[in-house]
């Protein structure tokens, strides 16, 4: 009798956005060394240009989706965007993500460039979030005090109060391996989960606040994390923040955000941290084959780790 393989798992930064993921096979290098681009006779951003105009005011999805990019797309795409179209929005917002994500803190006139383009892309989009959260992510690579981000966050969350990407990027900020301390980014999470909507994914901060913690952990004092991190995760603030997450967001059913693959993988580790499979299997359920990186790196094996305790919370389920 053949066994049946489980498909492999998915792991990509465009996560399970599919118009995102389309834009960026068409725009993959290979291909066009392959000659599936020659005879292109429209520009190479213009299939950028398309995504980001039918992204409209989404600005959770906007942000998502211009972060990606950022990271996937060669320099030059939107470089000749903006020489082509220099006053199109779309173009500037997305070289200044691409700017503040690549530019070196120690380049000093190549960080006033970038600054720049922050602000003329904010200038230009006055209602979107997006440029800010541009601008914070350079601050951060400048290792700015938290101080004077705090300001530029703000301008983002004016704009669009309850963006889940603008709130997961202070955490950042705030984090002992960022510019801040252990106080001050659980105190941040645990304010904004209780401030938050019913549904909102914010509810997950607090767990996702005590990932980070993990990590910090686990950098400043190497340790063997499987053995340490039971007890983290089964004290009594830790199982409260987990039943926040499922209670105020995964058990309301809100329809999916653009980066729910990733807050799902938070959830999920959190689960099984505190083994607690049976109520992780919904979780995996929800995922299908989307794995992110983070935090399963974690652990050792990263992806055996992760199928094995979607096997396991699969079956505990079938007990229950």
């Amino acid at each position: 009798m053949m066994l049946r393989r489980r498909p492999s798992l998915l792991i990509r930064p465009e996560l399970d956005d599919s118009p995102l993921h389309t834009t960026l096979a068409e725009l993959r290098p290979t291909a066009q060394l392959h000659g599936l681009g020659a005879g292109r006779t429209r520009p190479p951003w213009e299939p950028v240009a398309d995504l980001l105009r039918a992204t409209g005011r989404d600005w959770d999805r906007r942000a998502h989706r211009v972060a990606v990019l950022a990271q996937r797309l060669p320099a030059a795409v939107p470089q000749r965007w903006t020489a082509d179209r220099p006053e199109d929005g779309d173009a500037l917002t997305l070289r200044a993500f691409v700017e503040s994500h690549r530019t070196p803190a120690t380049d000093r006139a190549a960080v006033r460039r970038a600054e720049h383009s922050c602000l003329r892309a904010a200038e230009a989009c006055p209602e979107d979030p997006t440029p800010w959260l541009a601008l914070l992510s350079l601050m951060y690579t400048c290792a700015v005090p938290v101080k004077d981000a705090v300001p530029v966050w703000t301008e983002a969350v004016d704009r669009a109060p309850w963006l889940r990407t603008s709130y997961h990027r202070l955490l950042r900020y705030l984090s002992p391996r960022g510019h801040g301390t252990v106080p001050d980014m659980m105190d941040f999470a645990w304010q904004a989960a209780a401030r938050a909507p019913h549904g909102s994914p914010l509810a997950l901060l607090p767990v996702a606040a005590r990932v980070e913690l993990m990590a910090h952990r686990q950098g400043s004092t190497p340790v063997d994390v499987l053995g340490s991190g039971g007890g983290n995760w089964n004290e009594p603030r830790s199982v409260h923040e987990i039943d926040l997450a499922l209670k105020g967001w995964f058990d309301v059913g809100t329809a999916p955000h653009a980066e729910a693959v990733t807050d799902l993988n938070i959830l999920a580790f959190a689960l099984t941290r505190a083994h607690r499979p049976a109520e992780a299997a919904p979780v995996f359920e929800r995922l299908g084959r989307h794995m992110t990186p983070h935090p399963w790196d974690l652990l050792p094996e990263p992806r055996r780790t992760f199928a094995y305790w979607r096997e396991r919370a699969a079956e505990s389920r079938g007990r229950s």
